[in-house]
């Protein structure tokens, strides 16, 4: 039987770290000082705050603050030319196609971005859905709910489902619901609730053959 692979977008299927973090970062910092009344500094250590706790600021905003999450990804999403920030090797659509399984992506980012990114790289049709952080209805990765979620939603057997992450905290809830993992990373140390650990997404088609992930 074929694997469900479940793929993580930014800084997994792409490198959003030169810019469109940086980018994203920026506006979650300002809107923190817009809508909380913080100063720059207060703002940004209370948005890696956040970040570090719940793995989403997000979550963090709605959890104390009562943030409007369409708001809050709304104002934090706008990119003045995501073409030429969008940072991606063209091989990824040959691997996407090599690679046997029927192919999700799952993100926290909003699904107006996700659609936006995915098609700038010209894969958007290789995913059968994009399964964003409103259809997780706000639960972002690594929180139980939002796969929870997502698997009830796609009717998915978590046996047959591989996370593909650059986050390591993300594939240790998937490893809890049975999925296999895949950590894309060149860390030195792999926890144990990874199976698999890439330094690129690239490799994942040339390793899924070689150990008979084709079922």
């Amino acid at each position: 039987m074929s694997p469900i692979w479940l793929f993580d977008l930014d800084n997994t299927l792409h490198n959003a770290s030169p810019h469109i973090f940086p980018h994203i970062n920026r506006s979650m910092t300002a809107y923190l000082m817009q809508h909380l009344g913080l100063d720059e500094r207060a703002a940004n250590r209370l948005r890696m705050d956040y970040w570090k706790r719940y793995g989403a600021t997000l979550t963090g905003l709605m959890r104390h603050h009562g943030t409007d999450p369409q708001h809050f990804l709304h104002n934090t999403h706008q990119f003045p030319d995501l073409p030429r920030m969008v940072v991606f090797d063209s091989a990824l659509r040959h691997m996407l196609r090599r690679l046997p399984g029927r192919k999700i992506v799952f993100s926290n980012g909003p699904q107006r971005y996700a659609e936006k990114v995915l098609g700038i790289m010209g894969i958007r049709h290789h995913f059968d859905a994009v399964y964003s952080v409103e259809k997780m209805r706000f639960h972002p990765k690594p929180k139980l709910r939002g796969f929870l979620h997502l698997l009830k939603d796609h009717h998915l057997d978590p046996a047959r489902c591989i996370l593909v992450e650059d986050s390591a905290e993300n594939l240790r809830t998937a490893k809890r619901l049975g999925m296999k993992t895949v950590w894309i990373s060149r860390s030195l140390r792999q926890p144990d609730y990874v199976d698999c650990q890439l330094p690129s997404v690239l490799g994942l088609a040339r390793h899924a053959i070689r150990s008979g992930a084709s079922g």
